[in-house]
Order: structure tokens, then C-alpha cells, then sequence
């Protein structure tokens, strides 16, 4: 049991800058997971975290309290290594789909807790979701089992996992503190610890459509992330990917899930396929597979049976036909050019506003519902050609969406010369 203190003495410290002790860390996650630091105290203390901040040491001891709040899950049973990535989030994100059982094929297991949307990025679990009869709730013993036999599984993270985590990250959401650089740190990170993976990859997107807008404050996250996998004995890397343009053709749930069959069938989006093998080089690096090369495996189709398994062993049909909205709407280009410039935060929205995504977490999704663009940035245009087109299965939500796409992109004169940015920006280790 952590020595106690008392609530108001640990805010104070943090507001008038001082370290928070060891003690002080354990005792309030502790007692703020139990119900005796109440809600608006601890709202008090994220607010002088965000103004403040912590160092290393501090951000250590609070994620490894928020793992201490819960169970750790053990996979040194399995006959291979584990390897995990985890994205902050964007749009059009749909690369834990092809690459799980990318990286399962090429002998290494994967374990991918995932989580749902909120806003204007997408959730794992609710792409997946709109394969026919597909579930996400998996005990310990179905996922263990699932690892040894297929290779890869991704479903929700239980109850047991960092429970400190889940009551903290919605009163984060409330309060105005979800860009503490440390608190987001440890959020994500007292979860990936406490799942028991050997190796973990992170995507931390950069640009209008991420959480992190700057490259200085996503760099600054990864390297903070990248030290607490470290400082946990978790082997650690993390990739700065750029996020100002969505990825590959599509943002919704089932038309996300047919783009990433397309990468697992040999073709799909080119960025799509290049982010999903710099990250499994990364875990199979990270596991100690430098043997093997992903890019001969998803030629092969090793890739795609793997799939196939992954979806049959959690009851869904992989060969079955995905949902498809009611309702379409057509955007056209208003002149003939180049497209220059594809927002990541409009296109977002637009899908969030069709029905893709939730406001609040109980909210329903739609598993049709989405945008869907036929021009890339450096893609000619002509008048009249179809840009996008919107999906949903209420035709009331188009005209929110088509605002938010208003002004979310450009078409330059012919000739113009394009450049497009890289999608790897920086690898941080």
C-alpha cells in the first residue's frame, strides 16, 4: 500500500513547479483509482501537469503506477516473439488492419489492443466492426490462444489493463488537458507496457489531421514514449509520419477495411503499402526477424491468409460483403490542374459528420458511412471529374460535410510544379 499523502498537497507541489516524489505518484494514482482522490482534484493536478510538466523520472513512476493500477498479461508461452505498433491517430489510419497480419505471416505474433474513434480519427475496432459478424471482446485465454494459432489479434483491451488509464483519459477529455504531453505519454504507454509485448513500434503522426500539429511537440512525444518503453525493458522505436494529407483513398470503417484487403491482395494505395512495411520492418527488427523481408510475404499472399484466419477467429466473415451507405453525393473539381493540397482535418470531419465517427463515446457509428477521394496531392484534375464522394446512410448529413470539406483543398493551374513530402519524416530510438 503507497504511504499516503494528501490530495491537496500533491497539487500544490505540482502547481508551484516542484517534482512530485515517487511516493507522492504512487499514492495518487492509487487512491484516485480506488475513488478517494476525487474527480475535480485530480482535474486540479492534470492542469498544473499540462502547465507545468514532469521530467523523466516523474513520467516514469506515473505510468508505472497507472500499469500497477491493473493486471499485466504475460505472453512468454507463445512459441514466437511479440512485436506491437501503435498510432496516435489520423485519418484514413487504416494500417493496423493490413499490417497485423502482415508481421503474423512473417513469424512474429502481434498482439493490437486497439480502441474506438472519437472525432475526426477513425477507430480500429469500428472499421473492423463492419465485417459481418466480426467481435472485438476476446478473454485473456481467446487471445493467447488466437497468438499461438494465427499469429495475430486485434481486439479491445479488458477492463484489467491500466485501469487508472481509463478513468483519468475521460476526465482528460473534459477538462481541457488532453495535450499534456506527459499525461498522453503515459497514457498510452501504461497500456503497451501492461499488455506485455516485447517490441513496440510507434506511429506518431505529424501534420493538420494529428493530435500533434508541430514536428517539435510530436517529436517531443515520441522521444517521451520511446523512453518509457525503454526505462519498462520494452524494446522501443518510434516513427514521425506525416499526417497533413490523409492515407491512401479512403476515411470511414467498411471502405477503410476493403482498402486495406486491397494492400493484402498485392495492390491498395502506394502510400498505404509503404507505411505499412516501413512498420513492419520496424517490429520484425524489433523481434529479432531481420531475416525475413515483408514485401516478399504480402507478395506471396501469406499476408492475406493470415488475414482471413485473424477475421475467422473472432467469428467474422472475411469473405462476405461489407455494408455500403444508403446515400452518395458526388464532389467535383472546380477546374482543371493538379491537386496540390489535400487537408487531412477537412476530409476528417467530413467523414466524421457523414456518420463515420462519434461526438461522444456511447454515440453509434455507421459502418457504410465515409469519404472516399479519387485525386491524391500531385494527381492531374480535370473540370467536372469526380473528387470525392460522400457516404452515408442519411442524406441529411451532407451539407455539415460539405462544409467541412469547404476550402480543404486546392487545384493549381496546369504545370505546376508538385513535390510531394515524404511519409516517413523522422525515426526517433
Amino acid at each position: 500500500m503507497p504511504t499516503r499523502h494528501d490530495a491537496v498537497e500533491v497539487i500544490l507541489a505540482k502547481r508551484d513547479r516542484h517534482e512530485l516524489t515517487d511516493s507522492q505518484i504512487d499514492w495518487v494514482i492509487d487512491a484516485y483509482t480506488r475513488g478517494d482522490v476525487a474527480d475535480e482534484q485530480m482535474a486540479a493536478l492534470a492542469m498544473a501537469v499540462l502547465l507545468n510538466g514532469m521530467n523523466r523520472r516523474e513520467i516514469s513512476r506515473w505510468t508505472g503506477a497507472m500499469i500497477a493500477s491493473g493486471e499485466r498479461m504475460d505472453f512468454s508461452s507463445l512459441s514466437r516473439p511479440t512485436a506491437d505498433k501503435h498510432s496516435t491517430g489520423g485519418v484514413g489510419d487504416k494500417i493496423t488492419l493490413p499490417l497485423a497480419p502482415l508481421v503474423a505471416a512473417c513469424g512474429v505474433a502481434v498482439p493490437q489492443l486497439s480502441g474506438r474513434g472519437l472525432g475526426h480519427t477513425g477507430g480500429t475496432l469500428d472499421k473492423l466492426e463492419s465485417i459481418p459478424g466480426w467481435r472485438a471482446a476476446l478473454s485473456n485465454e481467446e487471445m493467447l490462444a488466437q497468438l499461438e494459432s494465427v499469429g495475430a489479434v486485434i481486439c479491445a483491451a479488458g477492463d484489467g489493463l491500466a485501469p487508472a488509464d481509463k478513468k483519468l483519459y475521460a476526465l482528460r477529455d473534459v477538462t481541457g488537458t488532453v495535450e499534456a504531453i506527459p499525461l498522453i505519454a503515459s497514457s498510452i504507454m501504461s497500456k503497451k507496457i501492461a499488455e506485455g509485448t516485447g517490441a513496440l513500434v510507434l506511429d506518431v503522426k505529424v501534420g493538420t489531421g494529428a493530435f500533434m500539429k508541430s514536428l517539435d511537440s510530436a517529436r517531443e512525444l515520441a522521444e517521451t514514449m520511446v523512453a518509457l518503453g525503454q526505462d519498462a525493458g520494452v524494446h522501443t522505436v518510434a516513427l514521425l509520419t506525416d499526417m497533413s494529407t490523409p492515407l491512401g483513398l479512403t476515411a470511414g470503417n467498411a471502405v477503410e477495411v476493403q482498402e486495406s484487403v486491397d494492400v493484402l491482395a498485392g495492390g491498395g494505395p502506394a502510400d498505404v503499402v509503404e507505411l505499412t512495411l516501413a512498420l513492419a520492418r520496424e517490429m520484425l527488427a524489433g523481434a529479432g526477424r531481420t531475416d525475413v523481408d515483408p514485401a516478399e510475404v504480402l507478395a506471396s499472399g501469406r499476408a492475406m491468409d493470415a488475414w482471413k484466419a485473424m477475421i475467422r477467429a473472432q467469428d467474422g466473415d472475411p469473405d462476405a460483403a461489407l455494408p455500403q451507405a444508403r446515400e452518395s453525393h458526388v464532389v467535383t473539381a472546380p477546374s482543371s490542374g493538379v491537386l496540390t493540397r489535400l487537408d487531412a482535418m477537412a476530409v476528417g470531419l467530413a467523414a466524421w459528420r457523414l456518420g463515420a465517427g462519434r461526438a461522444r463515446k456511447e454515440d453509434p457509428v455507421q459502418a457504410g458511412a465515409g469519404v472516399v477521394w479519387h485525386a491524391r496531392p500531385g494527381d492531374p484534375v480535370t473540370a467536372g471529374q469526380p473528387l470525392f464522394t460522400l457516404l452515408t446512410d442519411e442524406a441529411e448529413r451532407f451539407d455539415r460535410a460539405l462544409a467541412s470539406l469547404e476550402g480543404g483543398y486546392d487545384v493549381a493551374p496546369e504545370g505546376t510544379p508538385f513535390t510531394p513530402g515524404p511519409i516517413v519524416i523522422d525515426r526517433v530510438s
